[in-house]
């Protein structure tokens, strides 16, 4: 068994990624982790609840990271990102309409402290954890949307507040139910960045037997390594994101989408000494999904299948109207990743030490540019490698093969 813990922004791929890992016997799911990126961070949250309610799998731990970049105080969702994947990040499909409704309080899962892992295996409350990316942002609330920069917007609707225990959280007074004079409800409330616990505890407690993987912006990797930089030696990243040696999917066509969204933490975390394997644009274009996955998918006659079935449906669409070279199928980002996680031998990798450019110009480069980092070109140990080879057609298969068993089920 493979233990993974899951950072994702769940947009359609991403949810085909959780899939992936639900049909994969080799696969120990210890958690889910919901960020920005494709859809606001509880936004992810809650598709993540509602895909594994779907599937059977309400046993696994759903827990929010990191909200923004670390880089800004606030993010809003790019135009390019609902394009793709619906404004709900699943092809604007509801999946209470396949059947998945809430019980009663499942919303407090975005108002009660983390989930953490402990020695005994049982869930308990992690310690206290006040992280939003990292520390030092500007007085003055810099929006992202998508990479893009922007002054002058309304302040974070965040105060410091005592709570449960003593214990001091950042909480987001909205979302916890306050009334019109300040005061919030006695449920606890959610601590910002309870999946950064959650990674730094999954590796302190398993090292380099358990991997996480990160199909959104690397910020909560970042945090971390921030809150916890002793878990650098046995933390082991297969991220998807980058490109080496195709262009990118960004509009300047040089940066790809969960890079731009936060360069400094893809920097960090590239040059942090984790052991990083990058799964980029450069293998995830060569493996495709097409309208015969999807219709294998909806023979199963399940709602599981109409959901999968309906939700790519939107994927494809988007993908064929943006490029011809896509009128074949959509690429598979997210679940390459996951599949890689388990498998390594479905790519060829190529050693390297990595780095993100973090500004445009003047000798910097692009910002949000994944290259080879000059200060460690002669480094003999190599902490990245980075997928140049897929093999597509083995890949492609079991991606269709155990999606339509999970389907089944």
């Amino acid at each position: 068994m493979t233990r993974i813990v899951l950072d994702v922004d769940t947009g359609i791929d991403d949810t085909l990624a959780i899939c992936y890992l639900l049909g994969s016997d080799g696969a120990d799911l210890l958690g889910v982790i919901g960020t920005y990126g494709n859809v606001l961070a509880r936004t992810a949250v809650r598709n993540n609840r509602d895909v594994l309610r779907l599937f059977g799998r309400e046993d696994i731990p759903v827990l929010l990271g990191c909200e923004q970049p670390s880089w800004a105080d606030l993010f809003e969702v790019d135009e390019g990102c609902a394009r793709f994947h619906g404004g709900n990040g699943l092809g604007n499909v509801n999946p209470a309409d396949y059947g998945v409704h809430a019980p009663a309080g499942a919303d407090e899962i975005l108002a009660r402290p983390s989930v953490g892992i402990h020695e005994s295996g049982a869930d308990a409350s992690a310690p206290g954890l006040a992280v939003g990316g990292r520390s030092g942002s500007p007085a003055a609330a810099t929006v992202s949307d998508g990479g893009a920069v922007a002054g002058g917007a309304a302040p974070f609707r965040r105060h410091l507040v005592k709570s449960v225990g003593g214990d001091r959280f950042d909480i987001d007074m909205e979302a916890a139910g306050a009334d019109g004079a300040g005061r919030i409800p006695a449920v606890p409330p959610v601590r910002d960045g309870a999946g950064v616990q959650f990674i730094v505890d999954a590796v302190r407690r398993y090292g380099r037997d358990v991997t996480i993987v990160a199909t959104g912006p690397l910020t909560d990797v970042d945090a971390a390594i921030a809150l916890a930089p002793d878990i650098v030696p046995d933390l082991r990243v297969v991220m998807m994101g980058g490109a080496l040696t195709q262009e990118g999917n960004c509009y300047d066509l040089i940066c790809e989408t969960n890079i731009i969204q936060d360069p400094e933490a893809a920097n960090r975390v590239f040059r942090s000494g984790a052991d990083v394997t990058m799964i980029g644009l450069d293998v995830t274009h060569q493996c495709l999904m097409t309208r015969a996955d999807a219709a294998a998918w909806r023979a199963t006659g399940t709602k599981r299948g109409a959901f999968l079935a309906d939700m790519v449906g939107f994927y494809i669409n988007a993908n064929e109207a943006s490029d011809p070279v896509f009128a074949d199928g959509s690429p598979l980002h997210d679940p390459l990743a996951v599949a890689v996680a388990l498998d390594p031998t479905l790519v060829d990798c190529f050693g390297i030490n990595m780095m993100t450019e973090t500004a445009t110009g003047r000798g910097h480069g692009f910002r949000g540019r994944t290259i080879g980092d000059p200060t460690r070109l002669r480094d003999p140990r190599k902490t990245a490698r980075v997928a140049l080879g897929v093999d597509a057609e083995r890949f492609t298969a079991q991606f269709r093969d155990r999606l339509t068993a999970l389907c089944a089920r």
